[in-house]
């Protein structure tokens, strides 16, 4: 292990005097787990690699995953906690170090640990931890981390030391184990009302083994789970003293301002480096295949020295690609409408359009690096640092062993701080080696962030649906290309016949994981055609949904929710309208209505949101509710004004100025529901997001019969007659 991986788990604080530390990496625990010790754990009694007691009995829980705003690393520590049985007031949580020995390997579980079975479970947890080691893995997206990490790790974690410690005290007092109860980080004997804390017991448990099994808590034995308790991130969120990645700063710094192909492929052809090198502060003028930097004692100074440059670009031969042909190939690729079964009463067909989109979070792209000869610091903000370590190690030309690299909170993810999207990194640290041994902060511009973005998928599909004498649909099927795939079915509606399919149609444009994934283009196209087939049948869009969810009671149990709370069927003022729709992602199911007002002239309110979430069971509601509500805002966002468009081969829009968000005064009120149900845990930080597009496009066709088929709603005329 190289000198950089001890010192930079002892300098996360992870490590204390006299501390007992514990880790689960599946079929047997932490693999590997004395690797990550001081130079006497022996005498310390030192395990790895999540949990650590203190004698002060502090706990500390370390999380293998990265904040960005959703609460994981606090709800993790929640689960964690629960099991240990610690006293909240005491524990303590930081992000684990992008080390190897903190690869996250259960998000594999998360896909579908469900149908694992139990056997086979530690296992398949010991192969993913192994495989994301050896690859690097140590991701959080996917709404993953709490029905993985948290359900299949830090529970397992808590509730062995847990069991380490009651042994420990049953050792020390020579008593039976069983009899041995814990409460807020202690152990107690009420046979000899004797009791003691985590912390002195500590040392001894240390030297004890791992359990393999330890028992879990009984939901209805929780204290810790499903209390709103506050957050640890939000106090330094508040008052300012939390630090992004963007606020790094550190002795003797330089600061780097970039301009990059604006043809994705294309590269630098030619630039004059001299009037910008001539100008104050100015260091260097770098030159990369695809880029051209500036690097500067400031980046006011980079910025206006990277204005003075005229760089040359080629195109890669994409000069005539704009959103038109790109939409004129998808068009093409679909072919004719499906065709429906001989002798349907009435056949409904529709096509539905969805852009690119920016993932556009607030902090924009930011990386820090210092080359210091074969050692490479970086110091950045992503969604795995393990992947992004080997993306620093390549562009430096080093073995990863010789980076180290500092996680900061993120000022914002949605995916595009997700592997395979380092290319800030990648850049940033071209730009550091030049520079060595200066440390070189590259900072992106907006529109560096707008204009190079791994994008939402554009994406066109095409329907056709068949309904019986009755209004009952007999058959859907669907075409899908740009971001579709032949699985997205019309699950969970009990209809005869259901059929997807999709084609390729290849286009420059480099796209990406966006929040929701491809969810978000198909809840739009599935639950608008849905409710074009309810009104084709003469049919309450709410009504005809549960005539077909019979066999589904969790979905027709949050759509139900999301009608009882939205008033659903009760009059309206004229202009007014209310739209439903009901999908499933990562695990949750998220009913929807959304209730607009929209003048005769077409100005559109969106005046209310009600989402009713099944999501299995809420580790911290107030968390939980803020996850739904941020997905609700971000999609009607994009629902309402977002697009990336594309003209002569490169993004159009370059700033907020043109890639449009809401304001805060466009915000509707938000009511939020949870339904606990037996379902394993599910997601939240992304499943709120697919169900809106269509709840507001349904609404805005029931308050003007005007059918909204493309987004964003922007491009769609709402002028009516009443």
């Amino acid at each position: 292990m190289n000198k950089w991986t001890r010192r930079t788990f002892i300098g996360a604080g992870t490590i204390a005097g006299g501390g007992f530390l514990l880790g689960v990496a599946g079929f047997t625990f932490a693999p590997g787990r004395h690797s990550v010790v001081s130079a006497d754990a022996a005498d310390k009694g030192q395990l790895t690699t999540w949990i650590t007691v203190t004698p002060d009995n502090v706990v500390t829980i370390l999380v293998p995953h990265c904040e960005m705003g959703q609460g994981t690393l606090h709800a993790l520590a929640m689960m964690a906690a629960e099991e240990l049985d610690a006293d909240w007031s005491t524990v303590r949580v930081q992000e684990a170090p992008a080390l190897d020995e903190y690869a996250n390997g259960y998000v594999i579980r998360a896909a579908g640990g469900n149908y694992i079975p139990a056997v086979m479970a530690r296992g398949v947890d010991y192969g993913a931890y192994k495989l994301a080691e050896w690859f690097g893995f140590q991701v959080t997206g996917g709404s993953t981390a709490v029905r993985s990490t948290g359900e299949y790790g830090m529970r397992i974690a808590g509730a062995a030391a847990r069991e380490m410690l009651v042994t420990a005290a049953s050792k020390q007092w020579g008593v039976n184990a069983a009899e041995c109860t814990t409460k807020g980080s202690r152990v107690l004997h009420a046979a000899s009302n004797r009791s003691a804390s985590f912390g002195e017991l500590a040392k001894a448990a240390a030297t004890l083994p791992v359990p393999t099994s330890p028992t879990l808590k009984q939901a209805d034995a929780f204290t810790v789970r499903r209390t709103a308790l506050p957050r640890f991130d939000l106090p330094a969120k508040v008052n300012g003293q939390a630090k992004y990645a963007i606020d790094f700063s550190i002795p003797g710094m330089l600061y780097a301002a970039v301009d990059i192909a604006p043809v994705q492929g294309g590269k630098l052809r030619s630039v004059d480096a001299a009037r910008a090198e001539s100008m104050p502060g100015v260091k260097k003028v770098v030159k990369l295949d695809e880029a051209v930097a500036v690097v500067a004692d400031s980046f006011w100074r980079a910025r206006k020295a990277l204005a003075a440059l005229k760089p040359e670009w080629d195109n890669a031969g994409h000069g005539d690609v704009s959103s038109g042909s790109i939409f004129a190939a998808f068009d093409k690729a679909l072919g004719a409408a499906p065709a429906m079964p001989s002798g349907s009463v009435k056949v409904v067909t529709a096509d539905y359009r969805a852009p690119f989109l920016a993932h556009a979070s607030m902090e924009p792209m930011v990386c820090t690096v210092r080359v210091d000869g074969s050692h490479v610091d970086v110091w950045t903000g992503v969604q795995d640092p393990l992947n992004a370590r080997s993306v620093a190690a390549k562009a430096a030309g080093v073995d990863t062993s010789q980076v180290r690299l500092t996680n900061h909170l993120l000022g914002g993810g949605f995916g595009r701080r997700l592997p395979f999207n380092f290319d800030y990194v990648d850049l940033a640290v071209r730009i550091g080696k030049v520079m060595a041994p200066a440390p070189v902060k590259t900072i992106w511009s907006r529109e560096n962030d707008i204009q190079h973005d791994y994008y939402r998928p554009a994406a066109l599909s095409r329907h056709s649906g068949a309904l019986d004498a009755n209004g009952v649909p007999l058959a859907v099927a669907s075409k899908y290309t740009g971001g579709g795939d032949g699985e997205s079915t019309f699950m969970p509606y009990a209809i005869g016949s259901k059929d997807a399919d999709s084609v390729k149609s290849e286009h420059h444009v480099r796209t990406g994981q966006w929040r929701s994934v491809n969810n978000s283009q198909h809840g739009f196209f599935k639950e608008s055609f849905v409710d074009e087939l309810a009104h084709a049948a003469g049919k309450d869009p709410f009504e005809f949904r549960r005539a077909l969810l019979n066999e589904q009671p969790r979905f027709k149990a949050a759509l139900e929710k999301a009608a009882q709370m939205s008033g659903w069927g009760t009059a309206l003022p004229a202009g007014e309208g209310r739209g439903i729709a009901v999908c499933e992602s990562f695990g949750s199911i998220v009913a929807e209505v959304v209730h607009v007002r929209v003048s005769p002239e077409g100005r559109l309110k969106v005046l209310n949101v009600y989402a009713a979430v099944d999501c299995g069971d809420v580790v911290n509601p107030n968390s939980a509710a803020a996850q739904v509500e941020g997905g609700i805002v971000f999609a009607l966002s994009a629902a309402l004004l977002s697009e990336i468009t594309i003209a002569e081969g490169r993004v159009v829009q370059r700033n907020f100025r043109d890639y449009q968000m809401i304001h805060i005064n466009d915000v509707p009120r938000i009511e939020t529901a949870f339904i606990r149900s037996d379902g394993p845990l599910g997601g939240l930080g992304e499943p709120a997001v697919p169900p809106l597009a269509p709840a507001l496009t349904n609404a805005i066709f029931a308050a003007t019969k005007i059918r909204v088929r493309e987004l964003p709603v922007k491009k769609t005329e709402l002028k009516y007659t009443i």
